[in-house]
């Protein structure tokens, strides 16, 4: 961290930005970030303007495209060097208002672009208020369910799923104890297929999906055989498959799926340290089984279906109330530590949604 501001009756400002670009074939690492002192924000608000502090910030895979120069997708644009880093989203508290819509101490939240910084100006606009009724002081849901990650997750299974609980469908997701994939397979169940089978990378988050969140069988893809477990515990083959991952692992699914079924394919954190179009190609073999089995794998954003998030938004909060959904969350502390939350979270040490709390409300 960068020598401390000079002392004023202000509170301290911090910022994360990005110091220089791993490379497009590179890991990410901590020395790509750095967390510098910044100015307090003027607070002599332009209209329709607030004054926000940081309270957690949403920490995604998919901001890795934004450590390269060109990210490869229409919608999200580069970070600069030696600017603040904007994650997909984050939770604050007004500091101080310019605008009808919010007053000082509402708790807000905005899908995309939430700065890395302690305390910024932001348009009112670009805002929404949390509705503490549904979230009690559990704020952060906004970020782990009730925002853009429940939506990928319900909205995944719903329009490229194609579920239909009278058909005794199994589900494999990848990712599985990811922020996306934790819940993708709890859905799965709630929608009525017969089996989920979650693939994550340690004993403790297959403990945990099995345990805790419902799935009825859990794969370590570092210590197991994928391939014969698939075998063995889905001996109908797959029938629907949400892909966190792509890469090998995801081959090996697809070879056990069955003629007709669906990919959804709403990540690949495989492949995001590699330079390659989004999604990537798959290989000639793979592509042929595709094509003979008549099975869909059409790429899934969330962003083209905004038409749906107040049904989504609504079934996700019935769930979480009647407990048939579970949100599991990983916390970092402090906002200088958000570099390192995001490299972890990239080599799977999250388990649910990677969050960093940067203060307290």
């Amino acid at each position: 961290m960068s020598a401390e501001p000079e002392k004023t009756n202000k509170p301290k400002n911090y910022r994360v930005v990005l110091k220089y670009r791993p490379g497009s074939n590179e890991s990410p690492k901590e020395e790509n970030f750095l967390v510098v002192c910044c100015p307090y924000p003027d607070d002599k608000l332009e209209e329709e303007t607030v004054l926000v502090k940081s309270l957690y910030i949403s920490v995604d895979p998919a901001m890795r495209c934004r450590m390269n120069e060109d990210t490869g997708v229409h919608y999200i644009r580069p970070w600069n060097l030696g600017q603040c880093v904007e994650g997909l989203g984050g939770v604050g508290k007004v500091e101080k208002s310019n605008s009808k819509r919010f007053q000082e101490g509402d708790i807000v939240t905005m899908g995309l672009n939430w700065m890395w910084q302690t305390y910024f100006v932001c348009e009112a606009a670009a805002l929404e208020k949390v509705d503490k009724t549904v979230v009690g002081d559990h704020v952060s849901l906004v970020l782990s369910c009730l925002g853009l990650t429940g939506l990928t997750a319900v909205l995944g299974i719903w329009v490229k799923g194609h579920i239909k609980p009278s058909c005794n469908q199994t589900v494999v997701v990848s990712g599985a104890a990811g922020a996306t994939g934790s819940l993708a397979g709890q859905i799965a169940k709630i929608e009525g297929c017969k089996q989920v089978v979650g693939i994550c990378g340690s004993d403790e988050k297959c403990h945990i999906l099995q345990r805790e969140l419902n799935f009825d069988v859990s794969i370590n893809y570092k210590t197991e055989n994928i391939e014969e477990r698939l075998k063995d515990t889905c001996p109908e083959g797959v029938h629907v498959y949400f892909d966190n991952v792509g890469g090998e692992l995801s081959n090996i699914v697809i070879k056990q799926m069955v003629e007709n079924s669906h990919i959804i394919l709403c990540g690949q954190i495989s492949q995001y340290n590699q330079d390659v179009p989004y999604p990537p190609p798959v290989s000639p073999e793979i592509s042929k089984i595709l094509q003979e089995r008549n099975i869909t794998r059409e790429r899934f954003l969330v962003l083209n279906y905004p038409e749906m998030y107040e049904e989504a938004l609504r079934q996700l909060v019935e769930w979480l109330k009647s407990g048939k959904l579970k949100v599991k969350e990983t916390l970092e502390y402090g906002l200088e530590n958000t570099p390192h939350a995001f490299i972890s979270m990239m080599n799977g040490g999250n388990i649910g949604k990677q969050l960093v709390c940067v203060s307290d409300p």
